[in-house]
């Protein structure tokens, strides 16, 4: 059953243009589905290097374009680890709260008669009035699951407790938000999972995967030379450090002890010092922000996911595979994607068999070539916006 036009507020905590990362990504294939069907008015929080064109390009999409700035530092993250710890509530919410944006949502509420509330993102929920008759939480992850898997691969320290404190109140916040809310999307049935263990009320929460168009990535065939492995994601995202850091320390050496020009190229907007450290040793190059990685995903033999903490899907994997990019990745990498292991992409957890996967690749430019075909006929049936048109249509039948 398709669903009437509704005229809907949707709430972002990042503008979705350009879709430049992967939270962007996902937000940005389905506002672009939605806004076929529905009256879109975006309100969305704003970073300084967000640009007016981004909004004007929002604008052909949407009914109306709202911004708030967001700006944080050191002084208002730790007034609002204050609030948190005085309030029993996370952290990652506490951070993000800002009267600016519940002004600007009541504002709206006011002015215009919306069918649905769409809040993109766990910290989006908090700005979604109580009293609208239609609300819905976009989660893009578990998030308390991620923050404790976090936690797990983080050392003794303050660092840690603070880790095992918020995982537990974003569980207990992630739990009560999944159950007031009229609907619940997950990603993944893990994920789905996750929010019911959670005390999210299980037949408000569907499984809606994250999808991208295809269309948008021409496959290519794979270069017969070339040993460059690619890193994408932001790179102020700890998780992100932290896979990166594993990989060059316990997995790269021994790659290039067989094949010795590999190059782990890291690209990703704000490498923290952790990461600058590497670059030039080790064949490791940090590239930092790049606005275009097509000439990164073309030039590259694979993907390295190396992730160990997790949760949700990585929209890395979906635009690697689409691309025709041979994906080698983690188990906690590749969750939450329904791929076939040594038939979709190569996954592992062990440092030794990961340098062997990676080996294999490089060494038989044919495998690479399978790996590829097979990849994006994964995501052209699974996971283009045209395998769940129907889900994304119904999407508001409440």
């Amino acid at each position: 059953m398709v669903a009437p036009a509704r005229e809907v507020l949707l709430l972002t905590q990042v503008l979705p243009w350009p879709p430049d990362s992967g939270p962007k990504i996902k937000t940005w294939y389905l506002l672009r589905e939605l806004a076929k069907r529905h009256r879109i008015t975006l309100a969305s929080f704003v970073r300084d290097e967000d640009s007016e064109d981004s909004v004007d390009r929002l604008r052909r999409v949407c009914a109306a374009v709202h911004t708030v700035p967001m700006r944080r530092g050191g002084l208002s993250d730790l007034t609002a680890l204050g609030r948190s710890l005085l309030r029993g509530s996370p952290w990652m919410i506490e951070r993000d709260r800002r009267v600016e944006m519940r002004r600007l949502v009541s504002r709206l509420a006011s002015q215009t008669r919306f069918d649905v509330v769409h809040a993109d993102q766990l910290n989006m929920a908090q700005y979604a009035p109580e009293g609208a008759a239609n609300r819905c939480l976009d989660a893009h992850n578990a998030l308390w699951r991620l923050v404790r898997r976090w936690a797990g691969i983080t050392s003794p320290s303050p660092r840690r407790w603070m880790l095992e404190r918020e995982w537990r109140c974003l569980r207990r916040y992630e739990g009560s938000v999944c159950s007031s809310f009229d609907r619940v999307l997950a990603v993944s049935e893990e994920d789905r999972r996750a929010l019911v263990d959670a005390g999210g009320d299980a037949a408000r929460i569907r499984v809606l995967p994250i999808v991208v168009d295809t269309a948008d990535f021409p496959q290519r065939r794979q270069r017969a030379a070339g040993n460059r492995l690619l890193h994408l994601g932001t790179m102020y995202w700890p998780p992100n450090v932290d896979a990166v850091v594993w990989f060059a320390r316990h997995v790269l050496p021994a790659v290039r002890a067989e094949v010795p020009d590999t190059e782990l190229v890291v690209v990703g907007a704000r490498p923290p010092r952790a990461i600058r450290a590497l670059d030039g040793r080790g064949g490791v190059r940090v590239i930092g922000y790049q606005a275009d990685v097509e000439p990164w995903l073309a030039s590259s033999a694979a993907m390295v996911v190396p992730l160990r903490a997790a949760a949700g899907m990585r929209v890395k994997i979906l635009t690697a595979l689409a691309s025709g990019l041979p994906v080698v990745a983690t188990s906690i990498g590749a969750e939450g994607i329904d791929l076939v292991p040594g038939r979709d992409a190569l996954i592992s957890d062990e440092p030794e068999e990961l340098a062997r996967r990676v080996v294999e690749l490089l060494r038989d430019p044919g495998r690479r070539e399978e790996l590829a075909r097979n990849g994006r006929r994964r995501v052209e049936a699974l996971y283009d916006v045209r395998a769940v048109a129907e889900r994304i249509d119904s999407l508001y039948s409440f």
